[in-house]
């Protein structure tokens, strides 16, 4: 999906590898902290070099200054809301965390938002960056083929999307609910709420209670 959308002139992806701009012969882009502590950080300076090319690169018209925002697993909760508020975007940069951390006058320069895909460590910011890239990606208008497939789905009203069903009408002796057979619009669009409620009351009332 991604591919395709790039393909269509919607978005345009592009990766900065920061061993170009690392120091000396092993092109060294972290440090020991301060302090003492375990582990490295990423250096300040080079990630700065880094992110004045990546600003370099966005459109000749944009005039804002690029976002900028740093998977780390101290950042916010990374929710729909925010996906389709980073898709509304021109240019978007995004710092993958990596080793211990990052130098903290970097991120108080540079960083406008942290995000955290979860309450959990990885080994680096890669992955987090895809899956940003992906919820934001798909609500640019034209990638997805239908309009209604990014607004009608899970936790776009802080619910999570009904049961659905398709066929054949059995399966293994269960039927399809008779309510989606029977044509009633109105009557299948009450029901389809009833389900997200009580599917989102049972699976994450977290959720719900907003």
């Amino acid at each position: 999906m991604l591919g395709r959308a790039q393909k269509k002139g919607l978005v345009n992806f592009e990766i900065i590898d920061l061993r170009e701009f690392g120091e000396g012969v092993h092109q060294i882009v972290d440090g020991r902290p301060y302090g003492g502590g375990p582990g490295m950080l990423f250096r300040a300076d080079i990630l700065a070099k880094a992110w004045k090319e990546a600003a370099s690169r966005q459109p000749l018209d944009t005039k804002q200054k690029p976002y900028t925002i740093l998977t780390s697993a101290s950042g916010t909760p990374f929710k729909q809301p925010k996906a389709q508020e980073l898709s509304k975007l021109e240019h978007l940069i995004i710092i993958c965390g990596h080793y211990e951390g990052v130098d903290q006058r970097f991120i108080d320069k540079y960083i406008m938002e942290e995000i955290s895909i979860g309450d959990y460590v990885l080994t680096g910011g890669e992955l987090p960056a895809l899956v940003i890239t992906d919820a934001v990606t798909r609500l640019i208008p034209g990638v997805l083929k239908s309009e209604e497939a990014s607004i009608d789905e899970s936790f776009t009203e802080n619910l999570l999307e009904h049961p659905q069903y398709t066929r054949p009408e059995v399966f293994e002796e269960m039927r399809v609910p008779e309510i989606l057979l029977s044509g009633h619009h109105g009557q299948i669009k009450t029901w389809k709420k009833e389900k997200s409620i009580e599917k989102t009351t049972k699976i994450r009332p977290d959720i719900l209670n907003k």
